[in-house]
C-alpha cells in the first residue's frame, strides 16, 4: 500500500534530462521569455485600467486576453524555471495537477475570448447606429462571465474526469503537464475521457472557428459595400490583426492536439510545439493589439516619454 501511494502521490520528472552546460542558458531563456511576457500583458493590462478613455466594450473584452495569456504562462514558466533551479527529480502529483489545470483554462479561455472580441467587432462595424444599444457596460460584464463560465466548466469536467481514475505509472516526459501527459499515468479504461477531451476541443473549436467565419465573412460584406475608405481600411486593419493572433493560437494549438493521437510524429516536435502554444501568443498578443490599435500605442506611448523625459 505505501508503494501504491508512493507511485499515486509522486512523480518522477524526466522531462528536462540537460547537462549541467544547457541549465544555465536553458534557466536564462526561460526567465527572460517570462519577464517579457509579464512584462508586455502587464503594460497593456495597466494602460487599459488606468485610463477611462479604454474603458470601452472593446478594451473591456481585450483586457480578458492579456490576463488569461498571463494564466497559461505563469502556470508554465514558474514550475520550469522552479525545476531548472532545484534540479528537482521528483515532483507532487497535486502540483502538476494544478498546473495542467491552468493550462487547460489558459488554452480554452484564449479561443473562447477571441471569440467574443469577433463579436464585438461584428456588432461595431455591420451594426454601428445599434453598437451603444447592445454593447452596453452590463452586457459586456455578462459576456465576460459566460467566457469565464464556460472555460471554467469544460476544464472542471475534464479534471474531474481524469482525477476519479486510478494511476499506476509516475515518469513524466513532458515539459509541463497537461490532460493527454496525465493520462498517459492512468492504469485504467479511458475511453470516456478521450471521448469528452475531443468533444470539448470539437465544441470549443466549432463555436470559435464559427463565430469568426460568420462574424468576419459579414464585416468583408460591411467593409466592401461601405463607401468611406478611412472606414473600411480601419475596419479591415482590425480584423487583420485580430485574424493574425487567432490564426497562430489555431496552427499551435491544433496541431499540438493532434500529435498526440499520431504515433509518427517525433516527440521532440510535439513538446516544441506544445511549448511554443505557451510562448509565442502570450508574447506576441500584447505586442500586437499595442502597436496596431491606435488608442493603446498613444496611451503607452505618452506614458513612457512622461516618465523617461518629464516636463
Amino acid at each position: 500500500m505505501g508503494n501504491l501511494y508512493n507511485i499515486s502521490s509522486v512523480l518522477v520528472l524526466n522531462h528536462l534530462n540537460l547537462s549541467s552546460e544547457n541549465v544555465l542558458p536553458a534557466f536564462l531563456f526561460a526567465t527572460l521569455s517570462y519577464m517579457i511576457i509579464l512584462f508586455c500583458n502587464l503594460i497593456l493590462i495597466l494602460t487599459i485600467i488606468l485610463n477611462k478613455s479604454l474603458h470601452c466594450p472593446m478594451y473591456l473584452i481585450l483586457l480578458n486576453l492579456p490576463i488569461n495569456d498571463l494564466i497559461g504562462s505563469s502556470a508554465f514558466f514558474l514550475r520550469i524555471i522552479n525545476d531548472l533551479v532545484t534540479n528537482r527529480k521528483t515532483m507532487q502529483y497535486s502540483a502538476r495537477v494544478t498546473q495542467a489545470f491552468f493550462i487547460h483554462i489558459y488554452a480554452t479561455g484564449t479561443v473562447i475570448i477571441l471569440s467574443a472580441m469577433a463579436y464585438d467587432r461584428y456588432i461595431a462595424i455591420c451594426w454601428p447606429l445599434k453598437y451603444n444599444t447592445i454593447m452596453t457596460y452590463a452586457n459586456i460584464m455578462r459576456i465576460i462571465t459566460i467566457v469565464w463560465m464556460i472555460c471554467l466548466v469544460l476544464v472542471c469536467v475534464l479534471f474531474y474526469l481524469l482525477l476519479r481514475l486510478p494511476r499506476c505509472r509516475s515518469e513524466l516526459t513532458n515539459p509541463y503537464c497537461d490532460n493527454p501527459s496525465l493520462l498517459a499515468l492512468v492504469c485504467a479504461n479511458t475511453t470516456i475521457n478521450n471521448i469528452y477531451g475531443l468533444l470539448m476541443v470539437a465544441i470549443s473549436q466549432v463555436m470559435s472557428i464559427g463565430m469568426m467565419l460568420y462574424t468576419y465573412l459579414q464585416i468583408l460584406v460591411a467593409c466592401f459595400r461601405s463607401k468611406r475608405s478611412d472606414t473600411k481600411a480601419k475596419a479591415l486593419q482590425t480584423c487583420a490583426t485580430h485574424l493574425t493572433v487567432f490564426l497562430l493560437l489555431e496552427c499551435l494549438g491544433l496541431f499540438t492536439i493532434i500529435a498526440y493521437r499520431l504515433r509518427n510524429i517525433s516527440p521532440h516536435l510535439r513538446r516544441f510545439m506544445g511549448v511554443s502554444t505557451l510562448i509565442f501568443p502570450p508574447t506576441l498578443n500584447p505586442i500586437i493589439y499595442g502597436l496596431k490599435t491606435k488608442d493603446i500605442r498613444e496611451k503607452v506611448v505618452h506614458f513612457f516619454r512622461k516618465r523617461i523625459f518629464p516636463s
